[in-house]
Order: structure tokens, then C-alpha cells, then sequence
């Protein structure tokens, strides 16, 4: 109806939705590397981010003001099935190369483990924008650009300070008997294969259950999803209450359990914003917008699980530091590179 065209006419050009939703994949895709392409030709790493991210923020002005659609969420291309998915998981990943390619060529496994982490975090702050973006009005995106681009040059952590961080013993529980395990099943299926990827029937076979045991823990496959996400967010919540009592993180969901989500995630942020704002008055933030960062750091969470493949080649220290280097000293600070 938005084109103007009937069903007939869509399945002349498209005869299946599959190959409906491939071509918006691809158009995405396409868009995506055009805006890595004019980002590129700067001169400096540093330079090329900025860019990259003042195109971004010029198309989400656009797309707020209705001048231009926005892409295909790209995490529903989880869902797709072979051999369309695997091109498409291709595509995918000649864009991570190529945003890989705006610090330059690595000289080693360390540069290129760590200018992978920058690449993922820089991507992930793109995506997670239009979350967070309509609680400011078009004509404050230069300011939130600038102030989200001083978070990505110089990271949140003041100067002098080091990478000490002290691990939090998380215990987290549920009430009813089984239920952990199989929230931690649905939760590691929807993360690698999406909303709509992560069927009913999926979620039962991974626990060698029946679809009536699926349904003897939840309602519906929407309740499901937010459970998971609840389970997720009360864990964050759990580390955040930790973390303060010591010295000195949904595209593709439906829009009503995307909007209970998102809500939950903005109670999150404004926590990490609380926290920010204790630390740059103690002095050991850099006097950054808590509400920025706060988004940034968000981001940073939400997209962890996908670098678990990355995260295996080294041991765990390793790669949080790496991981947590991209926002703590920013994303041009090599002193990880020699921890």
C-alpha cells in the first residue's frame, strides 16, 4: 500500500517474501557500503569515524523529517534461510572488514583483534541510534553528534586513569524450577537467530522438550521474548547495584514488545547515566554528557554476545579489556595493545 501497489503487483517483481526481504537486505547492504565508501576517503582514523558518523546522523535527520525510508533491520537477516542467508551473512561481512579498514591495516593479531572490537562497537552505536535519538528533536543532533564523537575520541574514563577493573560475583535466580535453563536457551536462540528466526518449535528441540512444555512456562512466543529480556535487564540491574556499592546495553522485535523493551533498556541507560555522573564529579569520568555515554555503553552491552566468536581467541581478561577499551580510552587509544 505504501508503493501503491496491490499483492499482484508485488509478486511480479518479488514471487516469494523471501525474495522480497533478500532485496532490502541487499539495498541496506548496499546503502551501507556507500556510506563506509565516502567515509573512507579521509585522511585519518579518526577523521573517517567522524564522518561516518555525521552521515549517519544526517540520514536519521532526514528519515525524522520523512524525507527518506529508513534501512532494513539487519538483524532479522538472521532469519533468512541458506543459500539467500549465507550471501547475505557474506555481504555482511565485507562490511565489517571494510569499517574494520577506517583505522588502516593492521600490522598484527593485536591491531586486528582490536580494530574488530572498534569496528563492532562503531557499527552497533550506529544501529542502536534511532532508539534513543527520538528523545531529542532534529535540530539537537549536531549537539548529540558532537558529544557522542567526544565519548568515541577520547573514551569516558579521565586522564590518568587505568584499567583496574574488579569482576562482580553475579548470582542471579529465578523462582520457578527449569525456568533459568530455558530462558537461557530462548535467550541464546533469539540472539543468534533473531525474533523471528527463534521459533516455538526451535526453542523446544534445544531443550529436548515438547512444545507443550513451552507453553507450560509461557503463553505466547511475545511473552517469551520479554521474559528474556526482563531476565537480561534484571541481570544488567543487578550488576549496576553491585558496581555502585564498590569504591571509585531489539530491532527486530514486534512494536509492542519492542516499545515495553526499549523502556526497560532507557531505565538502564539513565542508571549508567547516574553512575557517570558519580564518577565525573569524584573525578575519575571525564566531564562527558552521562546521557550520551550512557546510550554508547548500552550499545557496547546489547552487542557483546555477538563477539563471543572473537572473544574465544584469547582468554577472557584479554578480551574484555580489548572490548571495554573501545569506550573507557576511546576508539584511537592503543595503550591496550601493551597491557
Amino acid at each position: 500500500r505504501r508503493v501503491g501497489l496491490n499483492t499482484t503487483s508485488v509478486t511480479y517483481y518479488f514471487k516469494r517474501k523471501e525474495d522480497l526481504a533478500a532485496a532490502a537486505f541487499e539495498q541496506t547492504l548496499d546503502r551501507l557500503d556507500a556510506l563506509l565508501e565516502e567515509a573512507a576517503a579521509e585522511a585519518s582514523p579518526e577523521a573517517r569515524v567522524a564522518r561516518y558518523l555525521t552521515i549517519n546522523m544526517e540520514r536519521l535527520a532526514r528519515i525524522r523529517r520523512e524525507e527518506e525510508r529508513d534501512f532494513a533491520i539487519l538483524s532479522d537477516l538472521r532469519a533468512m534461510e541458506d543459500p539467500v542467508k549465507r550471501e547475505l551473512l557474506e555481504r555482511w561481512r565485507a562490511i565489517f572488514r571494510k569499517t574494520r579498514s577506517l583505522w588502516g591495516t593492521p600490522a598484527n593479531r593485536a591491531e586486528t583483534d582490536l580494530f574488530g572490537a572498534r569496528a563492532h562497537v562503531l557499527l552497533e552505536n550506529t544501529f542502536w541510534l534511532p532508539a534513543w535519538l527520538t528523545r531529542y528533536e532534529v535540530d539537537e543532533y549536531p549537539r548529540v553528534e558532537a558529544r557522542l564523537m567526544d565519548v568515541f575520541r577520547h573514551g569516558i574514563a579521565a586522564p590518568g586513569e587505568a584499567w583496574t577493573p574488579e569482576l562482580l560475583d553475579l548470582d542471579h535466580d529465578e523462582p520457578e524450577p527449569g525456568r533459568e535453563a530455558f530462558l537461557l536457551a530462548a535467550t541464546r536462540l533469539i540472539n543468534e537467530l533473531g525474533y523471528r528466526g527463534a521459533s516455538v518449535q526451535k526453542i523446544a528441540s534445544e531443550l529436548n522438550v515438547t512444545k507443550g512444555s513451552f507453553y507450560h512456562h509461557l503463553d505466547a512466543k511475545d511473552d517469551l521474548v520479554i521474559a528474556c529480556y526482563k531476565r537480561s535487564f534484571d541481570t544488567i540491574a543487578d550488576a549496576q547495584r553491585l558496581a555502585e556499592t564498590l569504591d571509585g546495553s531489539l530491532s527486530g522485535l514486534p512494536p509492542r514488545v519492542r516499545s515495553t523493551m526499549i523502556d526497560r533498556s532507557n531505565r538502564i541507560a539513565r542508571r549508567f547515566a547516574g553512575m557517570l555522573s558519580d564518577g565525573i564529579a569524584e573525578g575519575s569520568i571525564r566531564p562527558i554528557d552521562p546521557l550520551v555515554a550512557s546510550q554508547a555503553l548500552m550499545a557496547l552491552q546489547n552487542a557483546a554476545f555477538d563477539m563471543r566468536k572473537w572473544a574465544s581467541t584469547m582468554p577472557r581478561d584479554r578480551a574484555v579489556a580489548v572490548y571495554a577499551s573501545t569506550l573507557t580510552f576511546g576508539l584511537f587509544d592503543d595503550r591496550v595493545l601493551t597491557a
